[in-house]
C-alpha cells in the first residue's frame, strides 16, 4: 500500500511540475489520523516557496482517483492523511490467498548480488550457544534478503590455517601420546575438551604407535611444573610444542592436523544442517595461501601505493581511510598476519562479482570493521560495500547460575546440547527476537515452556488453532472450499477482523524493513503481534457459525492469517506444526 500511495503522490507532483526525490509515507499511529500519512508538502514547501497547507491541498486535488482510498485530509501544519476504503482492507485477504507463499515477497533487491558470511567459527571445537545466535541471525537475514529479490550467496569461512589450528593439532597429538601411557602435564593453554580425546583415539586407531616420540624430544628441558603453576611463559611453551611436533612428525604432522580439522568440521556441518542452516560454499582460508591469493592481494596494495615497509615489516595505510592506525601485513620475521589473509579473502569476494559483502561479527570484533572498510575502499573504492552487523554476546542461565564458556578448557554448553534440550524452533526464534546489537540472556525454562509467555509457542499455537478449526469442519461434516477468496468478505465488520486485515497488510512492509535493515527481530515481533490479534479474535468470536456466508468469510480470513504466519516462520527457520 505504501508503494501505491507513493506512486499516486509522485503522479500528483509531476502534474504540478514539482520534482521530489524522496516521498516519505508512514502508517498513522492513531486511526483518527487515517491509515497513512505523508509529510511531502512540508518537505517541499521551502523549495516551492509555498504555504505547506496550500501545497498539500494542491497535491490532494491532483491525486488520481483510487477505489482503495476513501478520503484524503490535511492535518496540522500540512500533513496529508490517507483513509483507506473497506475494499482496500478486504483486498489484502485476496492477495494473501492468491499469492500464498509468495505474499510479502518483492523485487527490491533485483540484480544485486550479496555475499554473506556468518558463524565461521574456528574449527577447534564444537559450536557452542554463542555460535547459535550468529547461525540463526545469518540464516534469517539471508532468507529475508532473498525474499525481497537479492541474489544471496551464503558462505562459511573455514579458518584452517594459523596458530589456533596448530594448537589444536598439537593438543590432539599430546592426548594421543597419553593414549600410549605417556605421563606429562598437559599444557595449560592447549585444547582440553573431551572431543580432543575422541580425536586422539581415532588417531591411535589409524596409526598405532607410529607417531610416538620420546618425551625429552617433545618437551626438551622445559620445567613442566613451572608451566602448570603459571610461573613460566605459557604462550612460548605451546609454541615450542608446536615447533617440536612439526619437526618430529615432519610430513606426518599434516595427518594429525587434517584429522583434527576434518573431524571437527564434519561435526560443525552436521550441527548446522540439523539446525536448518546450510551454506552455498565452505571456503578454505588455507586455499588462499596455497594458490597465492594472499601474495597477490598484497601486490595489489603495493601497486596502489597503499602498503609500505618500515623496520622490516610491511604495513597497510589504513589511516588514509579513517582507521585509527596503520595495520601490519607482514611482520619483520616474514610471517604474514591474519589480516593479510582477510584482505585476500575480501579481494576474492569482490572478484567474484558481489555488489555487497556482509560479515556477521561478534561484538568483540568491532575494531575489525574500520580496517576492513579501509581495505574495501583501497581495493574497490567502495567502503560501503561492506556491511558488518555486530552480534552481542549470549549469556545462558540455568537457574541463577551463569554458565561460563571456554573452547580450550572444554567447559561450554554446545549448540547441539541446547537444541536437544529446547528444540530447534525455540532456539532459532529466541536468538532473533531481539535486535542483534542487544545483549541476550537466554532463558532456558521459558524456551521450553508451553505457555503464552513463550513467544514461539504463542505464534505456533495461533497457526495450530487455525488448523484445529479446519479439522472441526471435517468432524462436523461442514462443506467449505476456498474457491473465491473475495466472496462474502463484506460480512467482516468486527473490530478484531479489521485489526487482522490491517496486520496482514503490513506484512510486505515488515519483510522489506527487516531485510533492508538486516533486522530479523522486526519480523519476529510482527508475528507475535499478529498472533496476539488472532488469539483475541479466536477467544471472542465463533468461526463455525450457522450463517454460512459469515462462516465462509471468517474461514477465509483465518486462512489468510494462517498463510502469513507460515510464511513468516519459514523465513526465520521455524516450523509451523498443525497440532500442539
Amino acid at each position: 500500500m505504501k508503494k501505491l500511495l507513493r506512486a499516486h503522490l509522485a503522479q500528483a507532483l509531476q502534474s504540478l511540475n514539482i520534482e521530489a526525490m524522496d516521498i516519505h509515507i508512514e502508517r498513522s499511529r492513531d486511526d483518527k489520523n487515517g491509515d497513512f500519512a505523508s509529510n511531502v508538502a512540508l518537505s517541499l514547501a521551502k523549495v516551492t516557496k509555498s504555504n505547506p497547507r496550500v501545497l498539500a491541498q494542491s497535491i490532494i486535488d491532483a491525486l488520481p482517483k483510487d477505489p482503495f482510498i476513501a478520503k484524503v485530509e490535511i492535518a496540522g501544519p500540512g500533513f496529508i492523511n490517507f483513509f483507506l476504503s473497506e475494499h482496500a482492507f478486504l483486498s489484502v485477504i485476496q492477495d494473501v490467498l492468491s499469492l500464498k507463499e509468495q505474499y510479502g515477497k518483492s523485487t527490491v533487491g533485483e540484480q544485486t548480488k550479496i555475499h554473506i558470511e556468518f558463524v565461521s567459527s574456528n574449527p577447534t571445537g564444537p559450536l557452542h550457544v554463542g555460535h547459535g545466535r550468529g547461525a540463526a541471525y545469518g540464516a534469517s537475514v539471508s532468507n529475508l534478503l532473498e525474499a525481497v529479490g537479492f541474489s544471496v550467496h551464503r558462505e562459511y569461512y573455514v579458518n584452517d590455517a594459523g596458530r589456533q589450528m596448530d594448537i589444536l593439532a598439537t593438543s590432539v597429538w599430546l592426548r594421543y601420546l597419553q593414549c600410549h601411557g605417556e605421563r606429562f602435564a598437559f599444557p595449560t593453554n592447549g585444547y582440553k575438551g573431551d572431543y580432543v580425546n575422541g580425536i586422539a583415539e581415532k588417531l591411535n586407531v589409524q596409526v598405532g604407535k607410529k607417531f610416538c616420540h620420546a618425551l625429552n624430544d617433545i618437551f626438551g628441558n622445559v620445567p613442566q611444573d613451572e608451566i602448570i603453576e603459571g610461573l613460566g611463559d605459557k604462550e612460548a611453551h605451546i609454541d615450542a610444542l608446536i615447533f617440536n611436533a612439526k619437526k618430529l612428525l615432519n610430513t606426518d604432522y599434516r595427518v594429525v592436523f587434517d584429522l583434527a580439522l576434518n573431524d571437527i568440521l564434519d561435526d560443525i556441518r552436521d550441527d548446522l544442517k540439523e539446525y536448518g542452516v546450510e551454506y552455498d560454499q565452505w571456503f578454505s582460508e588455507r586455499s588462499l595461501i596455497e594458490n597465492g591469493a594472499v601474495e597477490r592481494a598484497l601486490s595489489v596494495l603495493r601497486e596502489k601505493n597503499y602498503a609500505y615497509q618500515q623496520e622490516g615489516a610491511w604495513w597497510f595505510k589504513s589511516t588514509e581511510f579513517g582507521d585509527d592506525k596503520d595495520r601490519v601485513l607482514i611482520r619483520a620475521n616474514g610471517e604474514k598476519t591474519y589480516f593479510a589473509n582477510d584482505i585476500a579473502y575480501h579481494l576474492n569476494k569482490l572478484e567474484r562479482g558481489f555488489d555487497k559483502v556482509i560479515d556477521v561479527l561478534g561484538s568483540d570484533h568491532h575494531g575489525y570493521i574500520p580496517r576492513m572498510r579501509a581495505v574495501m575502499q583501497a581495493l574497490s573504492g567502495r567502503a560501503d560495500a561492506l556491511i558488518a552487523p555486530l552480534l552481542q554476546f549470549v549469556t545462558l542461565y540455568r537457574g541463577d547460575e551463569k554458565v561460563q564458556m571456554s573452547t580450550r578448557s572444554g567447559e561450554f554448553i554446545t549448540l547441539r546440547a541446547l537444541r536437544e534440550e529446547i528444540g530447534n524452533d525455540a532456539a532459532r526464534f529466541f536468538y532473533v527476537m531481539r535486535k542483534a546489537d542487544q545483549h541476550m540472556d537466554f532463558d532456558l525454562e521459558l524456551a521450553k515452556s508451553k505457555s503464552n509467555d513463550n513467544p514461539v509457542y504463542y505464534i505456533q499455537y495461533a497457526y495450530a488453532r487455525v488448523c484445529s478449526v479446519f479439522r472441526q469442519l471435517i468432524e462436523k461434516n461442514i462443506l467449505w472450499e476456498l474457491n473465491n477468496p473475495a466472496e462474502h468478505l463484506e460480512r467482516l465488520i468486527e473490530p478484531q477482523e479489521r485489526d487482522l486485515m490491517k496486520a496482514l497488510s503490513r506484512y510486505p512492509e515488515v519483510i522489506e524493513a527487516a531485510a533492508l535493515n538486516y533486522d530479523p527481530h522486526v519480523l519476529a515481533n510482527y508475528l507475535r503481534e499478529l498472533a496476539a490479534i488472532f488469539h483475541n479474535y479466536y477467544n471472542t468470536h465463533m468461526f463455525l457459525v450457522d450463517d454460512k456466508h459469515l462462516r465462509s468469510a471468517r474461514l477465509t480470513l483465518i486462512s489468510a492469517v494462517q498463510q502469513v504466519i507460515l510464511n513468516g516462520l519459514a523465513l526465520l527457520g521455524v516450523s509451523a506444526p498443525d497440532n500442539m
